[in-house]
């Protein structure tokens, strides 16, 4: 799936094939319902946008949009021609619903195979993907990756964690897809069962479907001896894929013949230089069912603006931060949840499983942290436990200028994760 051409394409070929494939999307967008009626309302003549830098004289689209358009007001073609959907889970609202015709399907898992073969995924690998299925994108994003690479593809889903060792040992899995948080739970409930995660096969992890730090991917890393890589993708552009790790490690390349993205002050929506943090904004220029112009993501990001020693041209960005509406107000303070957990993860005597949870009292916020010990750093002598606890408080007051009350727990006493973590409770909301 190494495609030399089109990965290493220069700045300005690659910025032409963008404007090529933009004008088919705006084509596109313009015979769906809604988005002819926003060029209209905003008097958008698609004609006109002639560079890829004129983008920016588009309107944003917003998860909103997406859920006023339910169920198919963002739909290009006729529905004889969808053959799949997906959709967000509507916690807060309707459904988000992507479609995808027979040729989205086909590209998307191009596009999976793409990355996987840039962290040097052969045919020649066992790939268990530990992931949900259904109408979450991430289970069946990877799967079709991995066997348009060539793999064989063990799709054993989420949880039932006895049963995913078994596979693991019978099979002979190298590369699991799985969320960082069940990685760290699997390799624990694998040593309790007297297996060392680093003596089995497994030397490759994608890490997906919620937010961690680079210390959570250390510790990954360490507990199972394999490479964990960052993805990156979001239903409304497909779903896993949008942008990968390469062997480099350095930055996760966005597939810029694929997407052209967008870096954005998230208050003001005016454009970021290449290396400034902001909202990353995404517009698909590729998908025949359902276009996507200038989608805000809500992801904090930044473009990394030098080049990738793998030799790939198309730009890279780096980890995602967190989400802007993941921030956390505390007292008139903004604090994103992976700055707790680099602080965690970063505590030797720390284990795999925290929660932070929110309350109000007497209409102050407060913060409460409950952290389990590792299970072989963890003793019950009383000055050792305060000492930790102290330096807990010291270093994420030092960080997040927030005084939190923290927990020291055994090991075991939270509910563990076998799909996504939920690492924070506010009950300030109730």
């Amino acid at each position: 799936m190494w495609n030399s051409k089109l990965e290493t394409l220069d700045r300005t070929s690659l910025e032409e094939l963008q404007m090529r494939k933009l004008a088919r999307a705006l084509e596109s967008a313009a015979r769906t319902s809604y988005y002819s009626r926003v060029f209209a309302d905003c008097g958008i003549e698609v004609a006109k946008i002639r560079s890829i830098r004129d983008i920016k004289e588009l309107p944003f689209t917003t998860k909103n949009d997406l859920r006023l358009s339910y169920p198919d007001g963002m739909l290009a073609v006729p529905r004889g021609d969808v053959v799949r959907m997906h959709a967000s889970s509507g916690t807060t609202g309707k459904s988000t619903v992507i479609f995808y015709t027979m040729k989205d399907v086909g590209d998307w898992a191009d596009l999976v195979a793409r990355c996987m073969a840039a962290t040097g995924a052969t045919r020649e690998d066992v790939f268990q993907n530990m992931m949900g299925y259904g109408l979450f994108t991430g289970g069946l994003g990877l799967h079709y990756g991995a066997e348009r690479l060539g793999c064989l593809v063990i799709p054993s889903a989420a949880g039932n964690t006895l049963r995913q060792i078994q596979l693991i040992r019978d099979f002979g899995t190298t590369i699991i897809h799985i969320t960082p948080s069940y990685a760290l739970h699997l390799g624990d409930e694998a040593a309790a069962q007297g297996i060392d995660p680093k003596r089995l096969a497994v030397k490759k992890a994608y890490l997906g479907a919620e937010p961690y730090s680079e210390a959570t991917r250390d510790k990954i890393e360490a507990q199972w001896g394999l490479d964990a890589y960052n993805s990156y993708g979001l239903s409304e552009m497909n779903g896993p894929g949008v942008a990968f790790e390469c062997v480099e490690k350095k930055g996760m390349h966005i597939w810029e013949d694929y997407y052209y993205i967008e870096v954005i002050d998230p208050d003001s929506g005016r454009l970021l230089s290449d290396g400034e943090q902001g909202e990353l904004v995404i517009t698909h220029l590729n998908r025949e069912a359902m276009p996507m112009i200038r989608y805000r993501t809500r992801d904090l990001t930044a473009v990394i603006p030098e080049p990738c020693p793998c030799g790939r041209s198309h730009r890279r960005i780096e980890r995602i931060k967190g989400r802007t509406d993941d921030m956390l107000f505390i007292g008139g303070v903004n604090v994103f949840p992976s700055q707790i957990e680099t602080v965690l993860m970063n505590v030797p005597e720390v284990g795999n499983n925290y929660q932070i949870v929110l309350d109000r009292q007497e209409n102050l916020d407060r913060m409460h942290i409950r952290v389990e010990l590792y299970s072989k750093m963890f003793h019950r002598d009383l000055r050792e436990l305060e000492r930790l606890r102290s330096q807990l408080v010291k270093e994420l007051q030092a960080l997040i200028a927030v005084t939190p009350r923290i927990e020291i727990l055994e090991p075991g006493s939270l509910p563990p994760s076998t799909g996504k973590a939920v690492r924070v409770i506010d009950n300030r909301k109730i």
